[in-house]
């Protein structure tokens, strides 16, 4: 899973549906469920009208363990092998472009104002020695 969701990571949301709906692995088909969820869930989210999925791109996509079913298998001379049989719990976050550059011209004008506030002290020795005593 982790393989496909690495293809679409950045990219278009409409050249991600592309990559995941020609894929050859089984993966790509539930990434791809998950994908248009999240499209979906964005434009009725949206208040100013509706957004198009070449106006979106895959901000986030990342896989985590999930439950594992634990199974036995039968072995020689009366032993049994453990079967784990994984699951993943996929999570897939999308935005709109405009929105992306906003927060990139955010982004940009931050530092030059936190460069003209004035800086405050560092913490007192005291103020340290406390800390590692309360460890």
């Amino acid at each position: 899973m982790r393989l496909v969701i690495d293809l679409i990571r950045g990219k278009q949301v409409d050249e991600a549906l592309h990559l995941l709906h020609f894929s050859p692995k089984h993966a790509s088909k539930v990434a791809e469920k998950v994908l248009r969820s999240a499209v979906s869930n964005l434009q009725n989210k949206d208040e100013s009208g509706r957004l198009e999925p070449d106006e979106m791109r895959v901000k986030e996509a990342f896989v985590d363990g999930g439950m594992m079913m634990k199974r036995i298998s039968a072995a020689p001379m009366g032993r049994a092998y453990r079967i784990r049989k994984r699951s993943n719990h996929v999570t897939i976050i999308v935005e709109s472009t405009a929105a992306a550059k906003k927060e990139a011209r955010k982004a940009k004008k931050a530092p030059a104002k936190d460069a003209a506030a004035p800086k405050t002290k560092p913490a007192a020795k005291a103020d340290t020695t406390e800390t590692q005593e309360q460890k």
